[in-house]
């Protein structure tokens, strides 16, 4: 159940952050905060580091861009109405993007309000002479976010400005690109922090459920070795997640059930409330997208239905008999009935909607009052995490236990240990596929493995040929360039 709440403010009266009272997501009306009027109690830094979560809620991230990445990892087409709708997103998939892409430009400057307002947590708190366990709570969540955020930006666009400071017209407004290895030796740095200072899951009060917690920290710090090839320590890191009481739900679909969220599955995910009180449309809006936008579009399944993120046959085809996400996570003729409602094929341009997001318009019938959180890192992960690392230390007979956990709930069969070491690899990332699908995990697996050479084989397996080695990067906007003339462009673009 969503407890915390964020609230809308605007920090140095050009980035917005968030504060927060007794009910989560529940809004205030907006004030202003200059430079000049830091945090100097307990409750002004809990106000500070929740602005630093708001930013994940934007359309820019986890609310549009990054689902969307699964549409040019090729689980999905955009669908959509057809025409220039979601043009942008049609671009990345067909391997055609430029510099001037709005989503692109989208994922580059979702992080850095988070980033500002996670630097501004990291200087001012320090200076507190507070409750050390609320300090030592919010410097830890904003190490988290400030890594997550470095984390999303190093994987989609390499080397990137690393700011550590808050910034202002004194300091360096036009910074260059810090080498990736520099910004991932910060982001390990950060998580390393961040495991410090947060408490687990079990010691935060009910009121702060959905805050980033320690096994948070851990999970992302174990994503980033995985990242990196650092197989030892993303066996070590999950070894320890496995004794902090993380579980799978019984049921797959439990995972996407407004009324079952940060659950025993749950290490990290973006809240919302479904609060129509801020427009839809802007960066206030505390309402998900994913059902609006993924519904069929014209089937009257959900409020909205816009008919985004369609299914390819090649994914749909990519189910082993028997899986029983297949019925919990796409809409297909034939499918169990939605909400008493029969799926037809013609709902969809590819026959197949995602099912996972949807709330039945029975229980949601306004477009912009969804709940529904979204998932960012689960157990399962944890997992299939485990399963690959161990495999590629040599230890595959270990590595089927993990992989088989998340099999066996999917209502699949084992897979032996004793496969060759490559048979198992393949095994791993197929299971990924299925089990995060639509998630906005994919693209971030097919460009890590094998230096992204695994996800050139498939992108061109499945006919975008254009694919080649540059797209394993997104082009640095244009506009921000002309802005920082430091900002030099990725090769290729």
């Amino acid at each position: 159940m969503k407890k915390f709440k964020i609230t809308f403010l605007a920090i140095a009266s050009a980035f917005m952050m968030s504060s927060c009272t007794d009910d989560f997501l529940e809004k205030v009306p907006p004030d202003t905060i200059n430079t000049s009027n830091y945090p100097k109690t307990a409750d002004e830094l809990i106000t500070m580091v929740n602005g630093a979560y708001q930013p994940l809620q934007w359309p820019k991230l986890y609310n549009m861009r990054m689902w969307t990445t699964d549409i040019f990892a090729g689980n999905s087409e955009v669908g959509a109405g057809g025409g220039s709708d979601g043009i942008e997103t049609t671009q990345l998939a067909n391997f055609v993007t430029s510099s001037d892409n709005a989503g692109v430009l989208d994922l580059w400057r979702g992080p850095w309000p988070g980033i500002l307002s996670s630097n501004i947590v990291l200087k001012e708190g320090a200076k507190l002479n507070i409750d050390q366990d609320i300090k030592n709570r919010c410097m830890g969540e904003a190490y988290f976010l400030r890594a997550h955020y470095y984390f999303l930006l190093v994987r989609f666009f390499g080397d990137v400005p690393l700011i550590t400071e808050p910034q202002d017209i004194q300091g360096d407004l036009y910074p260059a690109r810090a080498p990736k290895e520099d910004v991932y030796k910060q982001i390990i740095s950060d998580l390393e922090q961040a495991i410090e200072l947060l408490p687990t899951k079990q010691q935060l009060a009910e009121i702060d459920n959905g805050r980033a917690t320690k096994g948070a920290a851990m999970g992302t710090l174990a994503k980033v070795y995985l990242t990196r090839g650092e197989w030892q320590k993303v066996v070590d890191l999950t070894a320890q997640l496995d004794t902090m009481g993380y579980t799978l739900n019984a049921d797959y679909s439990d995972n996407f059930n407004p009324d079952k969220e940060n659950g025993v599955e749950s290490l990290f995910e973006v809240q919302y409330s479904g609060s129509d009180k801020y427009d839809f449309w802007s960066n206030e809006n505390q309402a998900s997208w994913t059902s609006t936008y993924m519904g069929p579009r014209g089937a009257n399944f959900v409020a909205g239905g816009w008919g985004w993120n369609q299914p390819t046959q090649e994914f749909v085809d990519s189910y082993e008999s028997g899986d029983l996400r297949k019925d919990k996570t796409i809409l297909y003729e034939g499918c169990p009935s939605f909400d008493g409602k029969e799926y037809k094929a013609s709902y969809s341009l590819t026959g197949y909607n995602v099912r996972k997001f949807l709330i039945p318009l029975s229980t949601n019938p306004d477009y912009n009052k969804s709940p529904l959180n979204f998932p960012v890192l689960r157990y399962a992960d944890v997992l299939l995490m485990r399963a690959e690392a161990l495999n590629e230390l040599g230890q595959t007979s270990l590595a089927a236990v993990p992989l088989n956990k998340v099999r066996n709930r999917a209502g699949l069969a084992a897979v032996s240990g004793s496969l060759s070491q490559s048979a198992f690899r393949e095994k791993v990332l197929h299971e990924r596929r299925m089990e995060l699908a639509f998630e906005g995990q994919r693209w971030f697996d097919l460009i890590r493995v094998q230096d992204g050479q695994y996800g050139l084989n498939f992108l061109h397996s499945i006919g975008k040929t254009n694919a080649t080695a540059k797209h394993l990067l997104l082009p640095i906007p244009q506009i921000e360039r002309d802005r920082n003339p430091n900002l030099t462009q990725n090769p290729g673009y």
